[in-house]
């Protein structure tokens, strides 16, 4: 679950006020964020904040829009700060409607409509896209996947799992008796976890490991479904994919209608 709010008040002045009643404004080192604040709504008519994963905003916005993942339904209460984004939602935004089935989304439903009722509900589908399909039907392929889904996510697979599948690949090649160093004991750490293999992180020595575990697989495509580039930052000797989601209205009421009708008169 992630979130996405639109801070579009003046609160930079009572950002430092409560800095400075708590009696850290001078001695706390990093960043002014109500400074930061400031100098963008003196440019901007709208302010997003991305709040990263389920991060909370720091500001309090006009509109608060939630992400949730019905595969992993029942976390929106689960975990801190995730839940905090539940019970704010002006906006939820329940993606993936498209790969879930009925019955987890009906349970993130369940509990939206229970611990913030006065949000607006949202259906959504996150289609994967690769730029040639035709590169995978067939073959035998490694996918890797983002590391955090997997692990404290609590996921068997991700976009790339799907990706496979729905290009028709035949076969997904499993990693685990070739997984190297750190991705040997996220292995033993995280049972749960398929045949996929996770990145990590993008210190030299999990970039080491990663690069040793896919030289030692037998397969035909390496597919990455992970949010930065990884094969910019490897040097291995198989062919690779890359792999996105999309994001696709799959009902109404659409989220550009539930934008406006809270931002409509603030942009009059």
């Amino acid at each position: 679950m992630c979130s996405v709010s639109f801070p579009v008040q003046n609160l930079a002045h009572g950002f430092r006020q409560f800095c400075a009643a708590d009696g850290f404004a001078d001695e706390t080192p990093g960043i002014d964020y109500g400074e930061i604040l400031r100098r963008a709504e003196e440019e901007a008519n709208i302010v997003v904040w991305d709040g990263g994963n389920n991060d909370t905003p720091f500001f309090r916005p006009y509109v608060h829009i939630v992400l949730f993942d019905p595969h992993r339904a029942g976390h929106e209460l689960l975990y801190y700060p995730g839940e905090t984004n539940l019970l704010m939602a002006h906006v939820a935004v329940v993606n993936k409607v498209d790969t879930a089935s009925a019955e987890q989304v009906e349970a993130v439903l369940r509990n939206i409509r229970r611990y913030a009722p006065g949000a607006e509900i949202v259906l959504a589908e996150s289609p994967v896209t690769v730029s040639d399909p035709s590169r995978i039907q067939g073959r035998r392929v490694l996918v890797v996947e983002d590391g955090p889904t997997l692990t404290r996510g609590e996921m068997a697979f991700g976009a790339g799992t799907i990706a496979a599948r729905e290009f028709g690949a035949a076969r997904l090649i499993d990693p685990r008796p070739c997984a190297c160093g750190t991705l040997k004991k996220a292995f033993r750490d995280y049972p749960h976890m398929g045949a996929v293999l996770p990145a990590l992180g993008y210190s030299r020595e999990q970039i080491r490991d990663l690069e040793r575990t896919i030289d030692k697989v037998d397969c035909d495509l390496v597919l990455f479904a992970t949010p930065v580039q990884l094969p910019l930052l490897l040097s291995i000797g198989k062919p690779t994919l890359r792999v996105r989601y999309d994001y696709r209205d799959h009902s109404p009421p659409f989220l550009e209608d539930a934008l406006m009708e809270r931002l409509g008169p603030l942009l009059a």
